[in-house]
């Protein structure tokens, strides 16, 4: 019998997280039905069944600041868990960018990582593909942009069975193969393996087996299913 945990979450700071994941998640339009059918399935059965999915209300920054503002760790550790649903897909785009930004200012953090991982940004719109560009920083010599980005995201420990199942359903076990990015019926772009274009990949699987060993440590729950 699984044992029982105390989460450091309320209910509703979970409902909070939970829809903040989501709106980012559809930010970009980036969200075929096959992955909306399992986010939808995730949150129905483990997170919060009573929320109407078809009439979702995308939440708003300042929702975000007024239950999860408080604490600047519970801000910053949700933060960390939405710059990995925008990676999860392996696209970065200028308008999941932009909505994290405005979620940074909500919750007064600094968007320092940000800048980092937006040597990553990709547009999926024509129009934003100047955008992209300018917000994209430089590379050269021997820096690594993206060191800040992957020693914060690296700080993210799961400390609630809930969005433990939700990380380990969300990221996938295996590196995904390559698909198209299609937009209103429209083929965008073609895209590789996950783990051959998206430099945060490691980040992405390390929050994954720690999402697990939580589960099967800590909860004591059989995670056989999520392997």
């Amino acid at each position: 019998m699984p044992a029982v945990t105390e989460s450091p979450y309320t209910q509703e700071q979970i409902k909070v997280w939970l829809r903040g994941l989501l709106t980012l998640a559809w930010a970009d339009g980036n969200f075929d039905d096959d992955e909306k059918a399992l986010i939808t399935a995730i949150t129905e059965d483990e997170l919060a069944p009573e929320l109407d999915f078809e009439h979702f209300e995308p939440v708003t920054p300042a929702e975000v600041a007024q239950v999860l503002g408080s604490d600047p760790k519970v801000a910053e550790n949700f933060l960390r868990m939405a710059v990995m649903v925008a990676l999860a897909d392996g696209v970065y785009s200028v308008e999941e960018d932009l909505q994290l930004q405005t979620l940074c200012q909500a919750l007064n953090l600094q968007d320092t990582v940000l800048t980092s991982v937006r040597s990553t940004l990709y547009s999926l719109k024509p129009e934003n593909a100047e955008l992209a560009a300018e917000l994209r920083p430089p590379v050269g010599g021997k820096i690594d942009p993206l060191k800040p980005a992957r020693e914060w995201l690296d700080q993210l420990d799961v400390h609630d069975p809930r969005l433990a199942r939700f990380v380990c359903k969300l990221i996938p076990s295996q590196c995904p193969f390559e698909r198209d990015v299609v937009l209103f019926n429209k083929k965008l772009v073609h895209i590789p393996p996950m783990c051959k274009i998206n430099p945060l990949y490691d980040q992405l699987v390390g929050l994954r087996f720690r999402a697990l060993s939580y589960l099967a440590d800590d909860c004591g729950e059989d995670v056989t299913p999520l392997l």
